[in-house]
């Protein structure tokens, strides 16, 4: 469950972590010119009150990875450029036809394939984390990096093994390993990356909830700084000032009126008029880690019909935080769910509420697991929640041509339950 945000100002992203999920027209601007609207010059930063992750808690992750390699049967891993990598080593890096990877092997130490001019930035990486006397095995631009993984596995005595790929890997670089070096079997790593990324510690669920808690405050004060008349790049940059004020990098997309039925929202410019519905979604990251939350509102008086698709919408989200504790099958959360908008007549199926009620969150905004029947992916279909997972709970009614309701919160599976990081929005004309 991956999830795909706009940070190319950002530290990670801009040192070569994937980009986030956005949906079609991001709330994008400058800061605004001028004086600051009160409500988002009230704002002050929360950024003291993240912690960065260790040096040791990676080396636990490593660790914890290598007792899922055990009873996978998978000799190794290999990691490239992205989040996972990031998560267990600390190492920022980028995903080009060049191949920089991490091989961590069940038992013994990881080594690094890494072009030779890379080496020096990536020694100087490696040194800050838990892999500071990691072997960096260097080839030149003339030379085979997939040679340079086979000796390296060779070296280690799994030549023969099975090699696990993590998911967002290039396939040129699995199908190229495979081919120098076809007595290993290549398969999947998944089983172990998001075995250990899917369940958070309390540190990663500490900085998850300062990252909903950061979002539900810029969100809040963007609402009564909006004014009819206002463009989503405006309210774009209401949402920057607001999010620097708060110590965090965060990008949200804004859709207007019609565009709200499109979950993802359309690139068509829009104006903000009083009356019109108004759906606000994404989030901010802190010390790596995403939140993704989602307010739709009306300035001033809302119809009828909207506040009664806001209300069953609610009712749909408190439905699945109901059926949410250990030990459920993830459809069963969907289920919840969706029954109660089919019930209160906007069905069946995904008539109407066209997309799975949740995701798996973390250092990604969405990974896995996913909340919803059918999974697409076979290794999930046999997971059920544990303690430690985050998922969106995100129910819409989207009815094309008129509006949408979506409402997003982050929750997390405790030991006998599950909780929102978030307050639920109220209403529709009152959101906070």
């Amino acid at each position: 469950m991956i999830s795909r945000r706009f940070f190319l100002s950002l530290t990670g992203a801009a040192a070569g972590l994937p980009v986030v999920r956005l949906s079609a027209q991001r709330g994008r601007g400058s800061e605004p010119t001028g004086p600051l609207p009160p409500s988002i010059a009230a704002l002050t930063s929360m950024r003291d009150r993240a912690t960065p992750i260790t040096v040791a808690e990676r080396r636990a992750r490593i660790a914890r990875a290598q007792k899922l390699m055990a009873e996978q049967k998978i000799d190794a891993i290999l990691l490239t450029g992205g989040t996972t990598l990031h998560y267990f080593t600390g190492v920022r890096w980028g995903n080009s036809e060049r191949l920089f990877a991490i091989v961590m092997p069940q038992v013994g130490n990881p080594f690094a394939v890494s072009p030779a001019f890379e080496e020096d930035r990536a020694r100087e990486q490696l040194a800050l984390g838990p892999l500071a006397h990691t072997d960096v095995n260097t080839w030149n631009e003339d030379e085979s990096p997939f040679e340079r993984v086979a000796q390296g596995l060779n070296d280690r005595g799994i030549a023969a093994g099975r090699l696990g790929i993590e998911e967002t890997s290039k396939f040129v670089f699995a199908d190229s390993i495979a081919s120098v070096a076809p007595a290993l079997h290549v398969t999947s790593a998944t089983p172990i990356t998001a075995g250990c990324r899917m369940i958070k510690d309390t540190h990663e669920i500490d900085l998850m909830r300062l990252a909903s808690q950061a979002t539900l405050k810029c969100y809040e004060a963007v609402f009564h700084a909006i004014a009819p008349g206002m463009t989503q790049n405006q309210v774009g940059s209401l949402i920057n000032a607001a999010y620097g004020r708060l110590g965090f990098p965060g990008v949200a997309s804004v859709q207007v009126g019609e565009y709200t039925a499109l979950p993802h929202g359309s690139i068509t410019p829009q104006t903000i008029r009083e009356g019109t519905i108004i759906m606000i979604d994404d989030g901010c990251t802190v010390e790596g880690y995403q939140s993704d939350i989602t307010r739709t509102f009306v300035l001033g008086k809302a119809t009828d019909k909207m506040k009664t698709v806001f209300d069953i919408v609610h009712q749909a989200q408190t439905a699945a935080l109901a059926a949410t504790r250990p030990g459920v099958a993830l459809e069963s959360i969907d289920a919840a769910a969706r029954n109660v908008i089919v019930n209160a007549g906007y069905g069946p199926g995904f008539k109407y509420f066209s997309h799975r009620v949740g995701h798996g969150m973390g250092m990604d905004g969405h990974e896995w697991p996913y909340l919803v029947k059918n999974n697409m992916f076979g290794w999930e279909k046999a997971l059920k929640t544990q303690p430690g997972m985050v998922f969106s709970d995100e129910p819409g009614i989207y009815i094309r041509g008129e509006f949408g309701v979506r409402l997003e919160d982050d929750m997390h599976v405790t030991d006998s339950g599950a909780e929102l990081f978030t307050p639920q929005s109220p209403s529709i004309e009152q959101p906070f």
